[in-house]
């Protein structure tokens, strides 16, 4: 085994589909509510939200507001009326229901639990969708731990999502932890401010930018299990 015995793995775009499961639990919501759902409006909603995330790892917004805003940015660039909070309400249910792994990331999970190492997820994401979508694909059954910022009372990039994260596993030394996603301004900045080894997971070749200078960067699954094992 190589240097590391506990590994928190990122969610959304790490091990999860998000984008997939994003479009298939909007389309639903915005068609129970009578809005249209054409390419065109899932595309701005995909735009408002991810600014609002990035806003949220800056530090500018919380979560509270950050769910509601969404729909209500929404909702102001249709002109169109409804309850933003309803609209989120529904989301974050149906988010949880459409649960789809990116290739490969079970067989990984697989072989790192096979390796000895104690794997656990650390996202930002909203509780009902991620612990739906961590039973529904079955994650639960290799990845013993869901740790949700939430939960926690904090969110990546703070060091104190890392701490409180840590301290449910039992973690003290930091150099056995690593922290492996594919944000940079949440997983690798945030783990890097805690204390910790990370990876960045970056399948889509992009340039470094920003303040967050990861361990290792790893293209692939195959070198995310070299890197670890």
């Amino acid at each position: 085994m190589g240097k590391y015995k506990v590994v928190l793995l990122d969610a959304d775009m790490t091990l999860l589909d998000f984008r997939r499961s994003e479009r298939a639990a909007l389309s639903w919501v915005l068609e129970r509510h009578g809005l249209p759902r054409n390419e065109e409006v899932l595309s701005a909603y995909s735009r408002i939200n991810d600014a609002l995330w990035k806003a949220m790892a800056r530090g500018e917004v919380d979560q509270g507001f950050l769910v509601v805003e969404r729909f209500s940015a929404l909702l102001r660039a249709l002109e169109a009326g409804g309850d933003p909070k309803a609209l989120n309400h529904d989301y974050e249910l149906r988010l949880g229901e459409e649960a789809y792994l990116l290739p490969g990331a079970m067989e990984l999970c697989r072989d790192l639990a096979a390796g000895g190492l104690t794997l656990a997820i650390a996202t930002n994401g909203l509780p009902a969708a991620q612990w739906g979508r961590y039973r529904r694909t079955g994650l639960d059954r290799v990845v013993p731990h869901l740790l949700v910022s939430a939960e926690l009372g904090a969110a990546k990039p703070d060091p104190a999502f890392f701490d409180r994260a840590l301290e449910r596993l039992g973690v003290t030394d930091r150099s056995a932890a690593v922290m492996v996603g594919d944000g940079l301004e949440t997983d690798i900045l945030g783990g890097s401010r805690a204390g910790l080894d990370t990876v960045w997971y970056n399948p889509g070749g992009l340039p470094l930018s920003g303040p967050a200078v990861p361990t290792y960067t790893a293209a692939d699954y195959g070198a995310l299990r070299d890197l670890l094992l």
